[in-house]
């Protein structure tokens, strides 16, 4: 399956659309938001040694990895921005401004 931001941008508004609610007032979503990148937080650190708490899953990272995706979809729709163009802009950024940043791969490598 392949999906643009455009695509995920459209099927999120078409839940959202359907609710009387719309779409979370801009500060409800920023704090919607950190309580995923908690969760995000969460997970990793139980991959890199943490512990779970009893009766605490260690988490699906690809799952709240996507609930971001979904709340960041969420406040680009609200706000009538562009995820494909935002995006290129800083993939273009990073490949100007960091190209010689980090050491490259050999090309035989």
């Amino acid at each position: 399956m392949s999906l643009t931001f455009r695509d995920a941008g459209e099927r999120v508004d078409a839940y959202i659309s359907q609710f009387k609610e719309g779409y979370f007032p801009p500060l409800l979503m920023l704090a919607r938001l950190t309580e995923e990148v908690g969760e995000v937080a969460r997970v990793v650190s139980h991959f890199s040694g943490k512990t779970p708490k009893p009766g605490e899953d260690e988490g699906d990272l690809e799952a709240e990895l996507a609930d971001l995706l979904f709340v960041m979809i969420c406040m680009a729709n609200e706000r009538g921005l562009s995820l494909e163009r935002g995006f290129d802009r800083v993939m273009t950024k990073f490949e100007t401004r960091d190209k010689d940043r980090w050491t490259r791969k050999d090309a035989d490598e």
